[in-house]
């Protein structure tokens, strides 16, 4: 298990990144999508939980197959999908990931959001208050993205709202910048493989925190899109987004599971544990032997037995 705990400061306050966030999740989800990968949204619905109150549960399945490094290219299928399940109840988020591939693979992630530069420090004290883990900052206008993600038009260092008058963020924005707000993530992975473990968990890190400071820079890069939505607008946002997004990669999510949306009647329905496609059963072809491979001779392929006759003389 590999515990981290994020902190990933914006300029704007936790009630306007309610929305925004929102708008941002569907948006980004839309533009990643393409047939065949991208994210499937299962399940949108209102939930209730008797200790957080009102909230909005969702599951989603992350097609990723190409995105995968090629050391695990080699032992997933060729459809392969990372089950989302998300209990929003704003300002508290839980998230987890599993996949029904590998058992042994989880990430579960905890989100609390201030109205402030990141600097509690006990923010997370009722859930691993004696657990050890690095705190990491992500800053959306100094840190490095991977060059194929980047846009000079999302670089908070370029960009400034027309609407709210914020941005072309400097170095050491956070330090005087108003208004300021933290998301705080304690991030926890866990690939329970052995010879195989360290790797995978830091490389899910890895990925984890890339996708943090995109999605954060999205956040704001496009805070004049969604800066005048109300929550019941940016939740029809959400629901045609998705709707779209299914439609792009090819795949319709199950007539019962979102809400208010009929599907075409000749869309196939099913229960929403079963996947959308059977995963292969072949084998992966680091498993499969060679057809041409040599036998091993671990013996004469003849026994000769001593001759009775020739003992007795």
């Amino acid at each position: 298990m590999l515990m981290k705990e994020y902190r990933i400061c914006m300029p704007l306050t936790v009630e306007e990144y309610r929305i925004g966030q929102l708008y941002m999740i569907s948006k980004h989800s839309h533009e990643q999508s393409d047939r065949g990968e991208g994210v499937e949204v299962v399940q949108n619905e209102p939930y209730e939980d008797p200790n957080h109150g009102n909230g909005q549960l969702t599951e989603k399945r992350v097609y990723l197959n190409s995105k995968l490094p090629s050391w695990a290219r080699a032992v997933v299928p060729k459809i392969f999908y990372v089950t989302e399940k998300a209990w929003n109840y704003y300002p508290y988020t839980i998230t987890e990931y599993t996949c029904s591939f590998l058992p042994k693979f989880s990430i579960h992630i905890e989100t609390k959001y201030e109205d402030n530069k990141g600097s509690n420090d006990s923010i997370f004290d009722n859930e691993a208050k004696d657990l050890e883990r690095e705190v990491c900052f992500i800053d959306i206008a100094s840190d490095e993205i991977p060059e194929r993600y980047y846009k000079e038009s999302e670089d908070p260092k370029y960009f400034k709202s027309q609407k709210t008058g914020r941005g072309q963020l400097k170095e050491g924005w956070r330090d005087t910048h108003q208004p300021i707000m933290c998301s705080y993530k304690l991030v926890t992975v866990k690939f329970e493989v052995w010879g195989l473990q360290t790797r995978v968990e830091q490389f899910v890190h890895k990925v984890v925190r890339d996708i943090l400071l995109i999605g954060h820079r999205q956040a704001f890069a496009w805070v004049d899109e969604w800066y005048d939505m109300t929550m019941d607008e940016v939740r029809e946002f959400e629901r045609a987004t998705q709707e779209a997004t299914n439609k792009k990669i090819g795949i319709f999510p199950p007539e019962i599971s979102i809400s208010n949306i009929s599907m075409p009647s000749s869309t196939r329905s099913a229960p929403s544990s079963a996947p959308s496609t059977p995963l292969s059963t072949d084998a992966p072809d680091f498993l499969t032997v060679p057809k041409d491979r040599p036998r091993k001779k671990s013996a004469p392929e003849t026994l000769t037995l001593p001759d009775p006759e020739k003992k007795k003389n």
